[in-house]
């Protein structure tokens, strides 16, 4: 057992897990190309069925102009705490195989991917705060993405910054969130209600 940010594991696992949580105060700070570029080659390594890779990602980092369109796309609440992120990402996945064959797993696959970029994120000292507090269909058509492909999350990326900058009913949801217990997600056997 080990216990990091107040989270208390039933098992060994590696500090990164318990590290990695989606804070909203950031700093403004901008991040550069290369520091974006590792987190989406992070991703790049992930788990896929058939080794597909549906994931894709577009981004504009707090200096370009896109920014600002890619702000109009969320949700004001996550507007709010979003002006001060480094980067904004909006994940996709593509729907079908390479050889045209409906994969099930895209959604799931591109998850994976997320999740290595988190978790780089989080070695790096940076946030990635994953959301779906934004307009799907929005983000479809400005970010001219096709037929074939769905529109996942958008993620913000940024360095931390202070709690007292968030309004005030973030500032009490700004530490890492609990998880369920292994026994109300694992079963032995046969799933359990």
């Amino acid at each position: 057992m080990k216990t990091i940010n107040e989270r208390t594991t039933k098992y060994p696992i590696d500090d990164i897990f318990l590290k990695r949580y989606s804070p909203r105060a950031m700093s403004g700070e901008k991040i550069s190309k290369d520091e974006i570029e590792t987190l989406f080659e992070a991703g790049r390594w992930a788990p896929s069925s058939n080794n597909n890779q549906p994931w894709r990602f577009v981004y504009a980092l707090s200096d370009m102009p896109e920014f600002e369109e890619f702000l109009l796309l969320l949700k004001e609440g996550n507007r709010i705490w979003c002006k001060k992120s480094s980067a904004l990402i909006v994940t996709i996945s593509k729907n079908n195989f390479d050889n045209g064959s409906p994969s099930i797993t895209h959604s799931f696959d591109t998850g994976s991917a997320w999740e290595n970029l988190a978790l780089q994120a989080t070695n790096m000292g940076l946030i990635a705060h994953g959301m779906q507090g934004f307009d799907y269909d929005l983000a479809k058509e400005k970010l001219g993405v096709p037929e074939g492909y769905t529109v996942e999350m958008m993620i913000a990326i940024g360095k931390p910054g202070k709690i007292e900058d968030l309004p005030e009913p973030l500032r009490e949801r700004e530490k890492p969130s609990q998880r369920k217990t292994l026994e109300e997600i694992v079963f032995e056997g046969k799933f359990l209600v």
